[in-house]
């Protein structure tokens, strides 16, 4: 078998710079887009704004040299310069030097707004999208390394579009200049020397920093590793404490953070070796220059404002050279972070809407599966020609071994993947055919573990339907047997639940759940091991609440425990992805078969481990 050839350097080099252009011609739009007249308005203005401080700037230093030679008597025939004086030239060199940095405060007072429009839109496109994103995808990815590309991306893009306009950009020009007055004012010779300084400066700038781009990106692989482990290690905190586990995950931690405390210190190094060989080329540069500017003094060619002059020109051009290798290694470093988030953005959803797809209609909510078959991964099938139908307003329980495909029923249902074979149907309406918002209107989910936003208790049972009065709110609230415990708390309503709800017990959490699927109001309902997470006590008073729940809507009811399905009008028992037996609770026990077998090793206590996959 033959090997795939290793990447080179210039490969990875060829690699980012193919990346980085890609990533700025997707960022262009954003700062001119079409049909956006203001924004564009705003553009040229704000580099209108930009030329008039750079033209100043590259003035000012001929007032400084005037003012200088007002001083030593050297002005010659200049008429208008003896009639200005020393003094008036020095004001007029102060009223430059604040000139150019009014016309800078104008340029980023009139390009804030639309950088900050490019950085929400952006934003906001990411965020939608993830959300799009198939659960496959949410199930493989980590939290905390997904929400540190987004935030790294949308951070690169406010820097990329402020310093690639405003720094870069304007170093050139004002580089051109500063050139040309050289080649003008003085000789060839100066022009000559300053090119070829900025030359070996801009070369050692950008081999040095490509270096520190590479130390920098595994500096970020570290610490999004770091981050990921501190999130779910966060998440997790109870099971942290039942193990005795902190010093464990302190460590886990510490191991993360070493790889990135080693990055970060070569970072620094390379950082500290960039500063001074950029301080060594641009001193030596200097040092020619004013040692030509000083013979020429000697020689009488030049003026001492003159050598003045060269001198200030020199000052102007060093600074913001200084900050280039920071800017080109962080504009390097944005490019990087917006390209992993263009890819996110890239990243497929796996279910998507068919172009022109139709709204479900629900006339009565009949479910049928027919002939299922699906597999999360092509070699391991979960549903092997699964069939079964719901009527409309009836209950029909799936209930099952563990792995026998119970809760992948319920994301097919949902729609959170797409069947491989066969068709699931709502009322003749093939779920494919249909739009994913009218499905999941349709359908009210009641889990396992009802996972609260961290918000008020109001803000939760409203997320049902946001545009519910507080009667409304109230009624569900009372339906599901929670009004009364809320409103003995100090704040009502107004309670806040704590992060995923854990200021609440879970029998409260699954009466805010069930409040929140009774405002929503929907035609089906998918209990998915709706109280199995819950105490024996806790789970038959929540039971009648969701018996009221189901009238007149059609249920599907995920089982783990039996003594909850037994007034379902049909039982589906499903092993191995297929259904082995159907029928009533009574029917099921006189057949004497799996379902008859589960139930007698649940009433004697025993558990048969048919928790949900």
């Amino acid at each position: 078998m033959r090997r795939g050839k290793r990447p080179t350097t210039a490969d990875l080099s060829q690699f980012d710079r193919e990346q980085g252009m890609r990533t700025i011609r997707k960022v262009a739009p954003y700062l001119w887009p079409p049909g956006q007249g203001w924004v564009k308005r705003r553009v040229v203005l704000a580099l209108a704004a930009l030329l008039l401080a750079k033209v100043v700037s590259v003035g000012t230093p001929f007032l400084y040299k005037a003012a200088v030679d007002s001083l030593t008597g050297e002005t010659r025939d200049d008429t208008l310069l003896l009639a200005v004086g020393a003094v008036g030239l020095t004001v007029a060199y102060g009223m430059a030097r604040l000139m150019n940095t009014g016309f800078q405060q104008l340029r980023d007072a009139i390009f804030t707004r639309v950088g900050q429009r490019a950085l929400r839109r952006l934003a906001l496109e990411t965020f939608t999208h993830i959300h799009r994103l198939s659960l496959r995808y949410h199930i493989s990815r980590k939290t905390g390394g997904l929400s540190r590309v987004m935030e790294r991306g949308v951070k690169g893009v406010e820097f990329l579009l402020r310093f690639l306009l405003f720094s870069i950009g304007p170093l050139i020009v004002e580089l051109a200049m500063v050139g040309v007055v050289f080649a003008l004012a003085f000789d060839l010779w100066y022009l000559g020397v300053v090119a070829a300084v900025i030359a070996v400066y801009f070369k050692f700038t950008f081999v040095v920093t490509d270096w520190r781009v590479k130390i920098r990106r595994r500096m970020n692989d570290q610490d999004t590793d770091a981050n990921q482990k501190a999130i779910d290690s966060l998440l997790n905190f109870e099971t942290v404490k039942y193990f005795g586990a902190e010093s464990r995950e302190a460590d886990r931690y510490d191991r993360a953070m070493e790889g990135y405390e080693d990055a970060a210190i070569k970072t620094s190094y390379s950082l500290a070796l960039l500063n001074f060989g950029q301080a060594f080329i641009i001193t030596l540069g200097m040092i020619a220059v004013m040692v030509m500017a000083a013979m020429g003094v000697q020689a009488g060619q030049l003026t001492v404002g003159d050598f003045v002059m060269v001198n200030a020109y020199m000052i102007q051009i060093t600074m913001p050279l200084n900050f280039l290798g920071a800017v080109y290694r962080e504009i390097r470093q944005s490019l990087i972070d917006m390209g992993d988030m263009f890819a996110l953005l890239e990243q497929p959803a796996e279910v998507t809407d068919r172009p022109g797809a139709p709204a479900l209609k629900v006339t009565g909510g009949a479910v049928e599966f027919r002939d299922v078959r699906f597999g999360y991964e092509p070699e391991r099938p979960i549903l092997q020609g699964v069939s079964f139908t719901v009527p409309a307003g009836r209950k029909v329980a799936i209930v099952g071994p563990s792995g026998a495909g119970k809760s992948t029923i319920g994301r097919l249902l949902f729609r959170f993947y797409d069947v491989t074979g066969g068709a699931v149907t709502i009322d003749g309406q093939d779920l494919r055919e249909v739009t994913q918002d009218s499905l999941h209107r349709a359908i009210g989910v009641v889990p396992q573990d009802t996972v609260l936003f961290n918000d008020t208790i109001l803000y939760n049972i409203a997320y049902g339907r946001p545009d519910a009065s507080p009667a409304e709110i109230e009624a569900a609230a009372r339906a599901a047997k929670i009004h009364d415990f809320v409103t003995a708390l100090p704040k009502g309503y107004e309670t806040l639940v704590g992060e995923r709800g854990l200021k609440l017990s879970g029998g409260e959490k699954q009466r805010v759940g069930i409040a929140r699927t009774l405002l929503k109001n929907p035609p089906i309902l998918l209990l998915d091991e709706a109280t199995s997470a819950l105490d024996s006590e806790t789970e038959a008073g929540i039971q009648s609440e969701l018996k009221a729940m189901g009238e007149g809507r059609t249920v599907i009811a995920i089982a783990h425990r039996l003594s909850t399905i037994v007034d379902a009008d049909e039982i589906v028992v499903l092993e191995d992805g297929h259904v082995i037996e159907r029928g009533t609770h009574e029917a099921l026990l006189a057949c004497g078969g799996r379902y008859a077998a589960m139930w007698q090793r649940q009433q004697a206590g025993e558990d048969d481990d048919i928790a949900a996959e």
